[in-house]
């Protein structure tokens, strides 16, 4: 195993994921009766019944035709849908002292998060991923090799050449090729939803449970960057040094970001997708449980 899951398992022993285990198994595990290894229980047969099902010991002793019920194997599908444009490859936190952390890497470990929880729980996990320049798709397996090759492409596909990022694409890319029913985890760093986004996550919940990501960026204008030179990915014009020593700037900055993540969440919340923002690596075990709590009620209400 390499060391994207290696990573995440790290992170999770830390972070008590039983708990967060657990409310994704029981978030949407179904069991049903038919074909399994597992025995449920007995029932009177009827026609049409298969005569391989009757327990012929338990049909001697009540005289009573009766045949075995077992609980039917089910395998959940989780796609991870990850923008992977060129505003991914930019850094996400900077501290002093410490490794600095790209939204690649961050996006990395938070499919990673979730595709690790749907493999230990049996399910199968598959990737759509892509920027403006095109989109790709790799089928749901099970197991966590599969899984590591996954984050490997999404974050091999992440680069500050690579083109501009295109929500509405990627999710139109899921409408037209994902015909099964999914868990569909999107994983982005969008502020705003655009009408065309819009538009395909309500068809998307029509068919899928969807659940929502957004990648925090990092404030220019925050005194950990110091005296570091930052260049815009998207327009590669470097970010003025005096962005860094207004206070006032600063606190207008954060009030931004607190209002265009509320509005997202309103507006996500209205097309039925629960949301969840990605601060930094300490924080995204958080955000996934939060995500999964409130997906959980949502479903409930």
């Amino acid at each position: 195993m390499t060391a994207h899951l290696t990573r995440v398992r790290t992170r999770l022993s830390i972070h008590a994921h039983r708990r967060v285990r657990g409310l994704l198994e029981g978030d949407y595990a179904a069991i049903h009766t038919g074909r399994g290894i597992d025995f449920n229980d007995l029932r009177e047969y009827v026609r049409g019944d298969d005569v391989k099902d009757i327990d012929w010991k338990a049909s001697a002793r009540t005289r009573t035709p009766l045949i075995k019920r077992y609980v039917a194997e089910r395998k959940h599908t989780v796609l991870l849908c990850v923008s992977t444009g060129r505003s991914m490859a930019a850094l996400n936190r900077l501290q002093p002292g410490a490794a600095e952390t790209s939204k690649r890497d961050l996006a990395v470990f938070v499919a990673g998060v979730m595709g690790y929880l749907a493999v230990q729980h049996g399910d199968l996990v598959g990737l759509v991923h892509g920027d403006a320049a095109g989109q790709h798709g790799r089928r749901a397996e099970g197991g966590e090799l599969h899984l590591e090759r996954l984050l490997g492409a999404v974050h091999d596909a992440t680069t500050p050449e690579g083109a501009h990022s295109d929500l509405a694409a990627l999710l139109r890319y899921v409408v037209r090729t994902v015909r099964r029913r999914t868990i569909l985890v999107v994983i982005c760093d969008d502020t705003t939803i655009t009408e065309p986004a819009a538009e395909m996550l309500r068809r998307l919940t029509a068919q899928h449970e969807v659940l929502f990501l957004t990648i925090g960026d990092l404030d220019p204008t925050g005194a950990a960057v110091g005296g570091r030179r930052l260049v815009d990915v998207d327009t590669s014009a470097q970010v003025p040094g005096w962005l860094r020593r207004d206070r006032r700037l600063h606190e207008e900055y954060a009030a931004l970001l607190a209002t265009e993540e509320q509005q997202l969440r309103r507006r996500l919340e209205h097309l039925g997708v629960v949301h969840e923002r990605v601060h930094d690596t300490d924080s995204a075990i958080g955000a996934v449980h939060r995500l999964l709590e409130r997906h959980r009620h949502a479903r409930r209400r």
